[in-house]
């Protein structure tokens, strides 16, 4: 048992041993299926604290000859599999963490070297008499094994991206270090000698121009998970029932921290969960794993309406964007949404694949996009930020002439890029006018269906703010007065949709005029007496 080859389990038998711990191991069913074909190199990418490692330790375990795992996966999932026996500790396995390795090299530019080095002396020492004394590689000595005696192996690499990421500048490290992957994996010569690759990190596989540097490996990633989507990040079930294991409330968690659609997932960040679990406080939790210090330098960048989309994200719409052109790094920005996928990639924003749009998931992650901005050299966002403060004041006071001004105000200074042309774009503009919203209000809801129809939008307060700050349900009308928003609320029921959270409601009408191009704003309190619908 060595360090790097054919490595032990005691890795994966922390995670086992731990106080929550969600069974994965079914995605060693579909690695089964996979040994010695065309689809055995795999690049598996997630954010951080997505689960990842656990994955690499679990692979690790399951297949190295270096140890006895049938104890610890045998009431897992994968012992009621018919491949779990055929394959349980029968490989040659290289698994290393190009991060711990970067640390234990001392510097970026010594981590290849490093790796090989090391690979190299675990491959002299298990094969003493086959590896010839001018072999330079490790992949080299992969090689000469396989051709003198057949054998062939699985190799796992974690973080395999690290490079990428925290060398950005750096090409000659990157360029060393894509060479060395593609030595061991690319070419005719790595299929005689690898049973199974699989490489796991944030980034997905660094581009070469338009093509991966590594373009035989199958890649899943935050924008196409494929097979691979329920099993890095926790699922809905899977956060229903730890939330009825732990008596934790299923909603409260679903809007902290789910939001990421992988296939036909809702997937959750397991770090997030497991910790409000454990402490039953809602807050950031992924934050402190780390710092938002990456996502700063990012969306400073001034490429033409970045910013703006950002502050639409952050009011909780999403956008359109395309992510072909990423190059899978983090210097080669060419457009805002270049930086955006880059900011899906690293869990800052989730994608739905259908409608190619971006969004920011939950409340932890706002919260995080709210630190980094108050934080930012946005000193137009502070300004903005204090408009829409404004804004929401004068709603909560039930002004409906300051409302109707400072949503004028907000479109020509901050959005004007939204031309007025239907109540969607009115819709657009007003999600957008009521950022400052949501430090007390959760995402606002949309098309919420009540009573006999569709309300535009519904704020609904976080508990701490349930008992001072009344729901705001918001209807819009284009080229109508405000009049016929407010009496389509009365005259449809809105209210009776989210009068069980609570009875303190304000109506809000907003409209605009397409021929005198003004906004109008009335407002009115809801009051239920004796099931009766009463109006101030």
């Amino acid at each position: 048992m060595g360090r790097f080859l054919n490595p032990g389990n005691s890795a994966f038998l922390v995670a086992l041993n731990s106080k929550i711990y969600v069974d994965k191991t079914n995605l060693l069913d579909i690695t089964n299926d996979v040994i010695d074909t065309d689809d055995a190199f795999i690049c598996n990418s997630r954010p951080r604290r997505f689960g990842k490692s656990i994955t690499a330790n679990m692979l690790s375990a399951y297949y190295s000859k270096g140890c006895d795992s049938a104890a610890m996966f045998e009431k897992l999932d994968i012992g009621k599999k018919p491949s779990f026996r055929k394959h349980l500790n029968k490989y040659n396995v290289i698994h290393f963490d190009v991060q711990w390795c970067m640390m234990d090299a001392k510097s970026a530019e010594q981590t290849v070297s490093y790796i090989n080095r090391h690979l190299l002396d675990e491959l002299r020492a298990e094969y003493p008499s086959i590896i010839p004394d001018n072999t330079e590689t490790a992949y080299g000595a992969m090689s000469c094994i396989n051709a003198a005696c057949g054998d062939k192996f699985i190799v796992i690499i974690d973080e395999w991206d690290v490079l990428i990421r925290e060398a950005s500048s750096n090409l000659k490290v990157q360029n060393e270090y894509i060479n060395f992957l593609r030595g061991m994996f690319k070419g005719t010569e790595p299929t005689k000698y690898i049973h199974l690759a699989y490489l796991t990190g944030i980034l997905p596989i660094k581009k070469l121009k338009t093509q991966s540097a590594l373009n035989n490996f199958e890649e899943y990633t935050m924008l196409d998970a494929g097979s691979f989507a329920p099993y890095i990040g926790f699922t809905d079930n899977e956060v229903q029932s730890l939330c009825k294991g732990y008596n934790i409330d299923y909603t409260s968690v679903k809007r902290w921290y789910d939001g990421y659609l992988l296939s036909n997932y809702q997937v959750y960040n397991p770090k997030a969960v497991v910790s409000v679990m454990k402490r039953r406080e809602f807050t950031s939790y992924w934050s402190d794993t780390g710092t938002y210090e990456a996502i700063k330098p990012l969306i400073n960048m001034d490429f033409d309406g970045l910013r703006t989309a950002i502050i639409t994200m952050m009011s909780g719409d999403g956008i359109v964007i395309n992510t072909k052109s990423f190059q899978n790094d983090m210097s080669t920005f060419k457009n805002k949404d270049d930086v955006i996928t880059a900011l899906i990639h690293l869990g800052y924003l989730a994608y739905h694949s259908r409608t190619r749009m971006a969004f920011i998931p939950n409340e932890e992650i706002r919260s995080e996009f709210a630190s980094a901005l108050e934080e930012s050299k946005w000193s137009e966002f502070i300004e903005y930020q204090k408009a829409s403060k404004e804004l929401l004041e004068a709603t909560l006071d039930m002004n409906g002439g300051m409302v109707a001004e400072y949503i004028e105000k907000i479109h020509s200074e901050y959005v004007s890029t939204i031309e007025y042309n239907d109540e969607n774009s009115l819709s657009s503009v007003l999600t957008i006018a009521y950022l400052s919203s949501m430090e007390y209000y959760f995402k606002p809801i949309r098309e919420l269906p009540s009573g006999r129809g569709f309300a535009d939008f519904v704020f609904i307060p976080k508990p701490m703010y349930s008992t001072t700050y009344p729901a705001l349900l918001v209807e819009l009308k284009w080229n109508h007065n405000a009049y016929t928003a407010i009496n389509q609320i009365k005259e449809k029921k809105y209210p009776s949709a989210i009068k069980s959270y609570t009875d303190n409601i304000l109506l809000v009408g907003i409209s605009y005029d397409k021929k005198t191009k003004t906004h109008s704003c009335i407002i009115e309190k809801y009051l239920d007496r004796l099931h009766t619908l009463k109006y101030l």
